[in-house]
């Protein structure tokens, strides 16, 4: 297992697989970075946490350069469409899907409150969970900009917290890691402090 990350304009790109194949979780910014840290790697896939500018912009030419599908949850369908008009994601995103790619198993939690097509990528083999916007060092991410909702996000939160085991490690969107053990104290107090 091999989880490789690309910081791009602050938004973290993160490449699973093997020495052979590779998923990408977020397209963000610069396409030729991205397929560089791929290292000539099969993409099997590239998928979206949700549709906000960095985390979708570059992967239509990730896509067109490596012929891999792009998936998205539906929810975040408009936000997409603003980005890119007349080409639909490839595959769209269910809670509990299983994407089979990059030699992994991804399972997705769909995790609305920073928008309403959030998911999170659970990645048990590894221990590791891809939580976009979701969830950050330190807290939620923004569910300020349109069309987040706070109390949707603190709720999809309690959820995910709830299931996923204390010990994994999560890799956000942005800024560095921590763990579902060091986040999952503190829900009641970014909920009174509304961040």
């Amino acid at each position: 297992m091999r989880i490789d990350k690309v910081t791009v304009a602050d938004n973290n790109v993160w490449l699973v697989g093997d020495d052979q194949r590779v998923v990408i979780v977020d397209a963000s910014h610069d396409a030729p970075a991205i397929l560089a840290a791929a290292g000539g790697r099969k993409i099997d896939g590239i998928v979206c946490t949700h549709g906000h500018t960095g985390h979708v912009n570059a992967a239509i030419a990730l896509a067109d350069a490596s012929a891999a599908p792009v998936a998205l949850h539906p929810a975040d369908r408009p936000l997409w469409d603003a980005l890119h008009p007349g080409r639909p994601p490839d595959i769209e995103l269910g809670h509990g899907d299983v994407l089979q790619m990059g030699g992994t198993l991804l399972q997705v939690w769909h995790s609305p409150g920073h928008s309403p097509g959030s998911v999170c990528l659970h990645l048990a083999e590894a221990g590791v969970l891809f939580s976009g916007d979701t969830l950050r060092k330190g807290g939620p991410g923004p569910a300020g900009e349109p069309p987040g909702d706070f109390a949707t996000l603190i709720e999809s939160l309690r959820r995910l917290l709830l299931y996923i085991p204390p010990a994994t490690v999560v890799h956000p969107g942005h800024g560095g890691s921590t763990t579902v053990a060091d986040e999952s104290p503190h829900v009641d107090e970014w909920t009174r402090r509304r961040r």
